[in-house]
């Protein structure tokens, strides 16, 4: 199925990020529905966009013919449930991440959507950031010689959920980030954390990856934090990078060609000043939508595809079994 002018994307789930993914689907000329169960915010998007369908049913969605693709912005635990009946009905499909919260209805997905021919892209957002975009080409070309570890923190004062944690709303960017810098899954997980306001979801935690060969990696993430920071730091034998996305510079990269060495029995560290890597500014969220579309007209696969969508899940799976075990769990 390939994409001409009157196929048009459907966004499932109008509210708190549906309306960017409305936005930006709508820029380019691709927004062909609006769906959620709130009729007042429908009506809100009925003056916005008066040309636009709205619906307060994904059976409507499903059955329209003009529509023959999807972004599902809705909670977390229903992407599963509704990308299988996209799917089913023959639709492209765009999930937000998580893509379901477990590996068997994962691997369904997949059998379908290979077996359809269909598009099925996650929405790892930063994996299409042009400063991780760069980033990404920096490790590939050995710039940063081999990897030594990668550090993520990604903390806020909010946005608190009743049953989703912070490990499994915060993490999975830094998880596929990850896991594309180093190309394999980790050996070994442990994850650590504590529920404050609310009894079993957990409002910060610590995430351990061991991938063998001398190469870690730690996530911090936490909604009750006095300020917002999202960072990833990646260090290599040669240099090492920090991609800042709240930096106010319009690179979010900064290099450093620190060394450390053994003098005798001294340690001997020389440091270097920090330099700017240059990137595009596009939206990355407009370029993720970008390649959504690209991927259904050229029918290939993209960067987070459904393969890539249940490796970082397997991650959350494990870290979720150590967070409520208290120790380690293998993948």
């Amino acid at each position: 199925m390939t994409m001409t002018k009157k196929n048009k994307i459907a966004v499932i789930g109008a509210g708190y990020w549906g309306k960017n993914l409305i936005r930006n689907f709508n820029d380019l000329g691709h927004l062909g529905a609006i769906c959620d169960q709130d009729s007042q915010l429908l009506r809100k998007y009925q003056k916005q966009y008066p040309k636009i369908h709205c619906y307060q049913s994904v059976s409507e969605i499903l059955q329209a013919p003009e529509i023959n693709s999807v972004a599902i912005a809705t909670p977390a635990i229903t992407h599963g449930k509704i990308a299988l009946r996209a799917l089913m009905n023959g639709k492209h499909t765009f999930v937000e991440k998580p893509l379901c919260l477990n590996i068997a209805q994962g691997e369904k997905l997949k059998k379908i959507s290979s077996k359809k021919n269909l598009v099925l892209m996650v929405g790892h957002l930063l994996l299409y950031h042009p400063a991780f975009q760069t980033l990404l080409d920096m490790v590939r070309e050995n710039k940063l010689g081999k990897l030594r570890y990668i550090y993520s923190t990604r903390t806020n004062l909010g946005k608190i959920r009743r049953e989703e944690n912070a490990l499994w709303s915060f993490a999975p960017h830094d998880i596929s980030m990850i896991l594309s810098l180093i190309g394999r899954l980790p050996k070994k997980v442990v994850t650590k954390g504590e529920h404050y306001l609310r009894k079993g979801v957990a409002d910060a935690t610590l995430t351990h990856m061991d991938f063998g060969r001398k190469l870690q990696a730690h996530i911090f993430v936490s909604w009750l934090h006095p300020y917002k920071e999202q960072k990833l730091v990646v260090v290599g034998e040669k240099a090492m990078v920090v991609f800042d996305d709240d930096s106010k510079n319009k690179s979010k990269l900064l290099a450093y060609k620190h060394k450390a060495r053994w003098q005798g029995n001294t340690p001997v560290v020389s440091k270097a000043k920090g330099k700017l890597i240059r990137h595009s500014q596009e939206e990355p969220l407009k370029r993720e939508c970008k390649v959504f579309i690209n991927c259904i007209r050229k029918n290939i696969s993209p960067p987070s595809n459904v393969n890539e969508a249940i490796n970082v899940l397997k991650v959350l799976l494990a870290s979720q079994k150590s967070l409520n075990q208290r120790k380690g769990g293998a993948i």
